[in-house]
């Protein structure tokens, strides 16, 4: 991040800071910095040397804001959300719902300030990216706020966009999007691998994302932090508090890139003609579902399958259980093996989401025409959990990390790959299984490891105790967030 980048992070964080002690969270203060840039910026627009029509109704603009103080200024703010929050395209999705979260109208007043000081449009689009993202990612870092689970690591996405290789003029989705961090960095690799023409831009601009998530506050930074990327128009690619599992909406995609949020099971058990339940109101019929679950990332792991066009490549984070669970999973592995090409498993260390402890991993898989042989020949392993400990502050997981196994994926031709593990060198990470062997084994269990797990060999090689104790630390706050769900869940009854 450049010096002019972070100095303007640092002065707008530093505020943030201030209106913490006013009860003002992270979440809340993104939050108001997005109406409040983009009113900004719209203002921009419709002066030299753009000079464009003004896309806010004129009583509701970022100059009216500055003519008012006091009351009367925290009076109008709060107008100007609930009027722009009716608008359509994506004036509709940034301000629908919006609040005003900051009621101390001096406060508002010296924040508006800040914000008019720079000139957002003079700016380069990833300097504005940067900054906004710089924000979202110092959001997701505040754990105790919960907006963790909607931020994926940077590392992982450019990896996982790096072996998938997007291509002009595809389709993308990402039906968890989040704060967009999966779509921005598909643009970013399609902008700087190929020469595009005028027809590639204005499809790269206008049609090529779509994203979903069913937290409206997170479709709108996501909208947001598309905007200042330079994509979208008046049309917004992002829907807000939607339910991508509840059906198929018929659009189908070359590429899937997602990390559906993890954690609790869904209270909506997903029905496929077959499965019977006496909670009728809260079913979602899923005909093209392979299996009936509550579990909500078989749930997503299947609506991907069916979102994908013919050919379409997805990578996907799943938690374990998607590899091992019985019932419902074994049914959901079988009819993914055969009729989809899983080509490759990256087995993720802890240590690198914001929700604690998760294991998870990466899938990649092509759907395939209907054929009756397996369209698995191989599924290829990448293990980067064994002996690897990451954490979020201390050792955070950087793209050189995943370096190896980007080279081993081989995404110029993943017909040709090589491992890196044999008897000859058993601390390999790389190694494939056929399709034969994956069907032998117990429930057709994914959770596949061969590596020696040096903390497990010996009292000498115990882990250093400051992981220990980091470890004991996160497993007690997870019990203590389950418990206080569980308690939660009571009370309600």
């Amino acid at each position: 991040m450049g010096s002019e980048t972070s100095a303007i992070v640092q002065r707008v964080w530093n505020y943030c800071n201030v209106l913490r002690d006013e009860g003002v969270s992270y979440g809340d203060y993104v939050e108001q910095l997005t109406y409040l840039l983009f009113l900004k910026m719209a203002d921009e627009q419709t002066k030299p040397p753009f000079n464009k029509p003004s896309t806010i109704p004129r009583d509701f603009d970022w100059q009216s804001l500055l003519e008012k103080d006091g009351d009367a200024l925290e009076v109008h703010y709060r107008h100007i959300l609930e009027t722009l929050g009716k608008e359509r395209g994506m004036l509709g999705v940034i301000f629908r719902k919006s609040q005003n979260k900051i009621q101390n109208p001096a406060y508002l007043k010296r924040l508006i300030k800040l914000i008019d000081g720079e000139v957002w449009l003079g700016m380069d689009i990833d300097v504005k990216g940067e900054i906004y993202e710089g924000l979202l990612q110092k959001n997701a870092e505040d754990v105790k706020g919960g907006a963790g689970q909607y931020f994926t690591p940077r590392a992982l996405i450019k990896a996982m966009v790096e072996v998938t290789k997007p291509e002009p003029m595809m389709t993308i989705c990402d039906p968890a999007c989040g704060t967009g961090g999966f779509l921005l960095a598909t643009h970013d690799y399609i902008s700087k691998h190929y020469p595009l023409d005028k027809d590639q831009k204005k499809h790269l601009k206008y049609n090529a994302f779509k994203g979903i998530d069913i937290v409206d506050n997170v479709a709108r930074l996501c909208t947001m932090n598309l905007y200042l990327h330079g994509i979208g128009g008046e049309e917004c690619p992002i829907e807000g508090g939607k339910d991508s599992l509840a059906s198929d909406s018929g659009e189908r995609f070359e590429m899937v890139l997602t990390n559906p949020p993890f954690g609790k099971k869904s209270s909506i058990t997903i029905v496929n003609g077959e499965g019977k339940t006496d909670r009728e109101s809260l079913i979602y019929e899923r005909p093209d579902f392979w299996a009936t679950s509550s579990n909500k990332q078989l749930n997503f792991l299947q609506h991907v399958k069916t979102i994908l066009k013919i050919n379409g490549r997805c990578g996907i984070v799943i938690p374990d259980n998607v590899l091992f669970e019985g019932g419902a999973g074994e049914i959901v592995r079988r009819k993914l093996l055969h009729e989809c090409d899983v080509h490759t498993l990256l087995r993720l260390p802890t240590g690198v989401f914001y929700a604690q402890g998760v294991k998870a991993n990466v899938l990649f898989f092509e759907r395939k025409p209907a054929s009756e042989k397996p369209w698995t020949k191989k599924l290829w392993i990448y293990d980067l959990r064994t002996n690897k400990h990451f954490t979020l502050k201390t050792n955070p997981l950087k793209y050189e990390d995943l370096k190896e196994f980007t080279q081993c994926y081989n995404p110029q031709n993943r017909h040709n790959r090589k491992p890196t593990w044999s008897e000859e060198n058993p601390n390999g990470r790389w190694r494939s299984y056929s399709y034969d062997e994956l069907m032998k084994r117990d429930k057709v269990n994914l959770d596949i490891f061969w590596l020696k797990d040096e903390s497990l060999e010996d009292s000498e090689s115990l882990p250093d105790p400051d992981l220990l104790a980091r470890d004991i630390a996160e497993n007690l706050e997870t019990a203590l967030e389950q418990f206080s769900t569980i308690h939660e869940s009571l009370e309600e009854k």
